[in-house]
C-alpha cells in the first residue's frame, strides 16, 4: 500500500511539473532568466541602475534625473530602479553583470572600464586635462566618442560621459605643496597600473585597494592618504580620518554611463533613442551639480578642520615632468593612436 501511494505521489508531481513548463530547461536557459531580469510582472521593462557612491553624491542625483526622464518619455513602459552605495556590487562586478544581461545600467569611472577596453586608460594619463572646459570639449570630440563605440565589442553600450571630476590628494602625514612632499606617502589608489606607476614616479608608495575598504584603512593607518574629487572626499567623511588636502588635480576622471547591450538591443528604436537622450540630458544635470558640489565641499572640508594646500603652477609642472616617462611606458599598452588623438584634441581645445 505504501509503495502504491508513493508511486501515485511521484506521478502527480511529474504531471504538475510538466503542466507548469518545468521540464523546458532549454527555453528557460535562453529566455526565462533574461525576461525575469528586465521585465516586471506588468510587462514593462525594468532598468536596474547601480552605482558605488552614496545617495548624496551628484552622480546619484543625476541617476534620479535619468529615471525621471525615461519613465516620463516612455509613459511608464520602462521603469528605472536605482541603487546606490554599492548595493549591487563594485564597479567591476556591476559592469560584468551588464555583460551577462543580469543588470542594465551602471556608471563607473573610466579607470575600471580599462579592464574591458584598454584604450580607456588614456583618461588616466596624469595631468592630461588642464581644466574642466578643455575636458568638456575633448569628451565631446571624435576620439572620445569613438571610445564609447568600442564598448559594444564587450557587450556594453556607452551612452554618455558624466563627470567624476579632478582627483585631489588627502593624507594625514603632512601638507603636500611640492613634489618632494609626496616622498614615502602610502597612498591608496584604484587597481590601475598607470595610476600606480605615476604615484611611484612622484615619490609616493601607492597601494591599490577596493574603495569599500578605504575608510577603515585610513582610520587604522594602513595607508596615509587617498585621492578622489572633493565631493567624494566630503560625502564619504574622509575628513574624519584625514588632516590635509591638496589641489593636485593630477587626473580628471569622467564617468561613463553604461547600459547592457543585451538589454539595449531588446528595446525598440524609439526606446533606444529615449534612453540615449536621457543619459545625455541627465549627464548635463549631473555635471552641473558636480561642479557646484566640488566648490562647496572644498569649503566644507576646511570647515571640518582639514588644512588646504594650493599647488603652484611651477610645482605642478615639476610633477608633470616627473610622470612623462610613465606616459611613454604605457603609450603602446593604451594604444598610440588613441593617446596621440586625445593629446591632439587637448591642444586644439586649449587653443580655442
Amino acid at each position: 500500500m505504501k509503495k502504491l501511494m508513493t508511486l501515485f505521489a511521484l506521478s502527480l508531481l511529474a504531471f504538475v511539473l510538466v503542466a507548469c513548463g518545468g521540464g523546458d530547461s532549454e527555453s528557460e536557459g535562453q529566455n526565462g532568466e533574461n525576461e525575469s531580469a528586465s521585465e516586471s510582472e506588468g510587462g514593462e521593462k525594468v532598468i536596474r541602475a547601480g552605482i558605488g557612491l552614496n545617495s548624496e553624491h551628484p552622480q546619484y542625483k543625476g541617476l534620479l534625473k535619468f529615471k525621471e526622464i525615461v519613465e516620463k518619455e516612455t509613459d511608464g513602459a520602462i521603469k528605472v530602479e536605482t541603487y546606490h552605495s554599492g548595493q549591487l556590487g563594485d564597479d567591476r562586478t556591476m559592469t560584468e553583470a551588464l555583460q551577462l544581461g543580469t543588470q542594465e545600467v551602471t556608471i563607473p569611472s573610466t579607470a575600471p572600464i580599462a579592464n574591458f577596453v584598454p584604450e580607456f586608460s588614456v583618461f588616466d594619463i596624469p595631468f592630461l586635462f588642464p581644466s574642466e572646459e578643455v575636458a568638456d570639449k575633448v569628451l565631446a570630440g571624435d576620439v572620445a566618442q569613438g571610445l564609447l563605440k568600442k564598448l559594444e565589442e564587450k557587450d556594453l553600450v556607452g551612452l554618455a560621459y558624466w563627470e567624476n571630476g579632478f582627483r585631489d590628494l588627502t593624507n594625514s602625514v603632512r601638507p603636500v605643496k611640492t613634489i618632494e612632499d609626496f616622498e614615502g606617502l602610502k597612498i591608496r589608489t584604484m587597481e590601475n597600473d598607470l595610476h600606480l606607476e605615476a604615484f611611484k614616479a612622484l615619490g609616493a608608495n601607492p597601494t591599490p585597494m577596493a574603495f569599500t575598504e578605504l575608510f577603515t584603512a585610513l582610520q587604522q593607518g594602513t595607508v596615509d592618504g587617498q585621492e578622489n574629487p572633493y565631493a567624494t572626499i566630503y560625502l564619504e567623511k574622509f575628513y574624519e580620518v584625514q588632516d590635509y588636502v591638496s589641489n593636485t588635480h593630477h587626473v580628471y576622471s569622467p564617468f561613463v554611463f553604461l547600459m547592457s547591450k543585451q538589454f539595449y538591443d531588446g528595446l525598440s528604436k524609439e526606446q533606444q533613442e529615449i534612453v540615449r537622450s536621457a543619459a545625455k540630458e541627465a549627464g548635463k544635470h549631473q555635471i552641473k551639480l558636480n561642479r557646484e558640489a566640488n566648490a562647496k565641499y572644498l569649503k566644507n572640508l576646511q570647515e571640518e578642520g582639514m588644512e588646504y594646500s594650493e599647488i603652484s603652477d611651477e610645482e605642478r609642472q615639476k610633477m608633470v615632468d616627473a610622470v612623462q616617462p610613465v606616459i611613454e611606458e604605457f603609450k603602446s599598452d593604451i594604444g598610440a593612436e588613441t593617446v596621440d588623438g586625445i593629446m591632439k584634441a587637448v591642444e586644439e581645445a586649449k587653443a580655442e
